[in-house]
């Protein structure tokens, strides 16, 4: 069996990032499915003709049925760095998603702050409007980029990072991604997956000190993300 190809956005000596397709887990879990993590360290060890065991690692995640944007660490010294930078609120690297979801937001352009709790055992995460024990503070902005018919596209940057933090959020608000049945969407989405790509992350390189920004297209398989995007250009 072929080799699945990775669709590799950037690579140096201290970084890979990959462009996520919906459906991957970035590490491994009960499932037992080969994690991207796996795919990529098989990649370094054939691409470069590496003996032993090949170091990767994760400073962050997206969610297994989002697409888009996943930084590796392929030095110990890039990743203690990143591992920091990710934790930090209000923010060494800026990350911007597209969502799309099927009802008008309230607003065109909104921050919004709630409290959010997971519920380890339903792997969920609860959203209340005033502080609750055990939660924790999450904040995000979205602006409405375009729509069509039935759908509408929002750019949501993160000002936290907390577990299903805009699928939570949004659905709070009566918004739900496209697809994103956990979260209350009506149905499932052809192709599997729900409306969210991780679109865009900048940061200062955390060995060379210079300014990386990154971009990830939307996924081929995707019409209404490839329509949505053909109108914004």
């Amino acid at each position: 069996m072929a080799k699945e190809k990775l669709d590799i956005l950037f690579e140096d000596n201290h970084l890979i990032v990959i462009n996520k397709k919906c459906g991957d887990i970035v590490q491994g879990d009960k499932s037992g499915d080969e994690p991207l993590s796996e795919k990529v360290k098989a990649y370094i060890k054939e691409k470069y003709n590496k003996p032993g065991d090949v170091f990767l690692g994760v400073p962050h995640r997206i969610d297994r049925p989002v697409s888009g944007i996943i930084v590796f660490a392929k030095t110990s010294k890039a990743l203690s760095r990143l591992s920091v930078m990710f934790q930090q609120k209000d923010k060494e690297i800026n990350k911007i998603y597209w969502a799309i979801v099927q009802k008008c937001p309230r607003l065109e352009e909104e921050t919004l702050t709630h409290y959010l709790l997971k519920n380890e055992e339903k792997n969920r995460t609860n959203v209340f409007d005033k502080l609750k024990k055990g939660a924790k503070e999450a904040t995000l902005e979205y602006k409405l980029l375009t729509r069509s018919q039935k759908y509408f596209m929002l750019e949501v940057k993160l000002h936290t990072g907390r577990h299903h933090q805009i699928r939570a959020q949004l659905a709070k608000i009566g918004i739900p991604i496209r697809g994103d049945l956990k979260y209350g969407a009506a149905r499932s989405k052809s192709g599997g997956g729900i409306g969210l790509h991780a679109r865009e992350i900048s940061f200062i390189h955390p060995v060379k000190q210079e300014p990386v920004k990154i971009i990830a297209p939307v996924p081929n398989q995707d019409n209404l993300f490839k329509e949505f995007q053909s109108m914004l250009k």
